[in-house]
């Protein structure tokens, strides 16, 4: 399995969930990989379980100096970096469960949620369009969500975080193609994929399998994604397979907008 050997990729937010899928899905696949999170003692566990291609550094996705520092060590061990998937991100319930409506969302949880989700994403892109220029290639891979194509009433600055990612993922597209470097950037957007963020909803015990299947019940395909699922998709667009994709979003989302499942009657 080779599909990204010699590669140098950097994952964000990887101590956990769809990240640390994605980070052994690569180291699968051959790439040497930079396991990054602000939770440096989780980075360092899935560093470790994977082995030798991976390195774990701890990254605050929202500071500039952390960028510079993680960067620069990169490229100082490692020469280049070839793929760079900007994953970190928040709901903005994790420590306040709201509200988080148009109306009543406080500022400060407004600017919270858009400094991970959105400044992130931005610094990481910068970090990652200066650092690729030297080779003039690379894959810029941005995790949206199905919230960024659709309202979220109650996830107001959420939505509206991951609807930034998706427009600036085109905006990075379109300006590398213009400065001639054959970086690509696109967007992934998956809607309910199961991760340790579903467990305070679902719990455990009795009953387990019912609060799973309510909560999937509008979803075609009737159950929830994996993380496997999308860290395929992101190999996919990481390797040397997708080299005519650029400024494209993909959903992954068991069909939940294509529409209604339902025959009319």
């Amino acid at each position: 399995m080779s599909r990204l050997e010699g590669k140098i990729a950097l994952i964000t937010g990887a101590a956990q969930g769809i990240g640390e899928g994605i980070a052994r899905a690569f180291a699968a696949e051959g790439a040497t990989l930079w396991v990054t999170d602000i939770n440096e003692e989780g980075a360092r566990q899935v560093a470790e379980s994977i082995g030798g291609a991976a390195r774990a550094a701890a990254l605050d996705v929202r500071e500039e100096a952390d960028w510079d520092r993680v960067m620069a060590q990169l490229v100082d061990r490692d020469g280049r970096i070839d793929i760079l998937v900007n994953n970190a991100g928040i709901t903005g319930f994790e420590d306040n469960p709201g509200p988080h409506d148009p109306e009543h969302a406080s500022l400060n949880d407004w600017h919270r949620v858009h400094r991970v989700n959105l400044d992130g994403t931005f610094l990481g892109c910068r970090q990652a369009i200066r650092t690729m220029r030297a080779t003039g290639t690379g894959s810029i891979i941005n995790i949206s969500s199905r919230s960024g194509l659709v309202g979220i009433p109650g996830a107001a600055a959420y939505a509206s975080s991951k609807a930034a990612i998706r427009n600036h993922s085109k905006s990075v597209a379109l300006y590398c193609a213009q400065q001639g470097l054959k970086v690509r950037c696109n967007s992934v957007h998956p809607a309910a994929i199961l991760t340790p963020i579903w467990d305070a909803m679902i719990g455990e015990g009795p009953g387990r399998e019912e609060r799973m299947a309510a909560m999937v019940a509008d979803t075609p395909l009737r159950r929830f994604g994996t993380v496997e699922e999308v860290a395929a998709l992101c190999l996919f667009l990481a390797s040397d397979e997708a080299p005519y994709i650029t400024g494209s979003e993909f959903d992954i989302d068991g069909g939940l907008l294509a529409g209604s499942a339902a025959s009319p009657g």
